[in-house]
């Protein structure tokens, strides 16, 4: 089973930039689908961005298109989440998590191995 760990959050300003990373271990990690979801205070997790297992196809919450970029190093075991033009909407817990196949998916449902989360915290 794949294990996670995020890291790279923070506490930032509006309009400020972020890097999150998550980090996997497994031999397989290159075979699997990744996402990265978020969770406010009183809300439901939602997805944030995902890719396929070879990084080519993509997807975005409509919320954070042309801000945030995601992409993966199969050889170092990590996705990134490039965050940019912060608002103070994206203050979240942000969670990696892994899909047991190569395909894309934007459905929470269809990802397991949650990472513990990592806190971003944007003020205005």
């Amino acid at each position: 089973q794949v294990q996670l760990v995020e890291s790279g959050g923070g506490l930032v300003q509006a309009g400020d930039s972020l890097r999150l990373s998550c980090a996997a271990s497994g031999r397989t990690f290159s075979r699997y689908a990744m996402g990265w979801f978020r969770q406010a205070p009183g809300k439901e997790r939602e997805v944030v961005a995902a890719i396929s297992a070879s990084g080519i196809s993509t997807y975005y919450a409509d919320s954070v298109k042309g801000r945030f970029t995601i992409s993966r190093d199969n050889a170092k075991n990590t996705v990134s989440l490039q965050m940019n033009s912060l608002k103070p909407e994206d203050t979240a817990l942000y969670y990696c998590a892994t899909r047991q196949t190569p395909y894309l998916s934007d459905a929470i449902a269809d990802f397991g191995s949650w990472g513990q989360g990592t806190q971003v915290t944007v003020s205005s």
